[in-house]
């Protein structure tokens, strides 16, 4: 994954000279320019970045003003101080102020480059992924209790984003101007992803405050809503087969009415039943279900019991169609999931 390396000076034969100078490097890393503080925290708004290097004095917002504006928003993006006024109390204040490097100018390009080079590797330290589920992969990091950050790259998209997570649990979530919710809704909508993992988490606030698979379920919502509506706007009135969306709706009437009869005989008119239909709302989770299933030693993956807190709860049947289950929170959904194995 190639990622953004953005040089920040008001010099602007510096910048040309480093564009030209680390262009060798650019299967590793794209140049990116910003000729102040203020320029840069727009480029931040609409470019992933990876790594900032910035000079210290310029006009509008200074070196020190762009590090502190990037420490508190962008904390997962590292920062290299250049200037040509060095001083050992500016080095210091620098590094309080965050700054993973600090140069004296004049420098050698190769000396940054090596800099540049040795910081971007603590970004996929932990590990690359390819094609994988940013949902799936977030819910083993959550069983393992992980404390990392997760860069992630949409294939079908091109965007990227960040996941912080702390022993298992979600902090924050950044997609272009998205932070936050939003943010962690967007990115799980997306089913092909290239992440690279840190092994740490710059991060200290929860600005999710939220477990992990109401988001998800919320993400897929939005996703089947959004792709519902594409689809419904590309149609008339008169192309719509009602009847095809009937049939859908009363699929395999006989084994729903067996589940139906089951349930009520063996657990009872308490049971909570709301519903079965089949439906691919909740494909998203056969396989993060089917990977634990490996992970415990579980064998196969039966069906899956998702509680939405205080919506009903679905119990999810990998069939083909899927086959969904709404049920009652306060059911007694031990009895419920093995009526429901035996039928199924």
């Amino acid at each position: 994954m190639v990622r953004n390396v953005m040089f920040v000076d008001d010099d602007h034969e510096m910048l040309q000279a480093l564009r030209e100078g680390l262009e060798k490097y650019q299967e590793t890393f794209r140049v990116l320019l910003a000729e102040d503080g203020v320029h840069a925290v727009e480029q931040l708004r609409k470019n992933p970045v990876s790594l900032v290097v910035t000079d210290l004095k310029m006009p509008r917002m200074d070196g020190f003003t762009l590090l502190s504006h990037i420490m508190a928003n962008y904390p997962d993006i590292p920062v290299i101080i250049i200037t040509g006024y060095s001083t050992p109390e500016m080095k210091r204040l620098a590094q309080e102020g965050g700054a993973v490097g600090y140069i004296s100018k004049p420098f050698l390009i190769e000396d940054l480059a090596r800099q540049i080079m040795k910081t971007l590797r603590k970004e996929s330290e932990g590990g690359t992924l390819h094609s994988v589920s940013s949902g799936m992969f977030l819910q083993l990091m959550e069983m393992e209790e992980r404390t990392c950050t997760i860069r992630l790259r949409d294939k079908a998209s091109g965007q990227a984003g960040v996941l912080f997570i702390r022993r298992g649990e979600l902090l924050d979530a950044r997609v272009g101007e998205q932070q936050g919710l939003e943010a962690a809704y967007t990115i799980f909508s997306w089913d092909d992803v290239t992440l690279s993992i840190q092994n740490d988490c710059p991060q200290k606030d929860n600005r999710i405050n939220s477990d992990l698979q109401p988001i998800i379920l919320e993400a897929a919502r939005r996703k089947d809503e959004s792709e519902a509506s594409g689809d419904m706007s590309e149609d008339t009135v008169d192309e719509i087969d009602v009847s095809a969306v009937t049939e859908l709706d009363i699929a395999e009437p006989s084994v729903m009415e067996t589940i139906k009869t089951r349930l009520r005989a063996e657990v009872g008119e308490r049971c909570g039943l709301e519903d079965i239909y089949h439906g691919n709302s909740f494909d998203y989770l056969l396989p993060p279900f089917a990977a634990m299933g490996g992970v415990f030693g579980l064998g196969a993956f039966k069906l899956g019991y998702i509680d939405q807190g205080d919506a009903n709860d679905i119990i999810l049947v990998p069939s083909n169609p899927s086959t969904l289950v709404t049920v009652n929170p306060k059911c007694p959904r031990d009895k419920i999931i093995q009526v429901l194995r035996d039928c199924l």
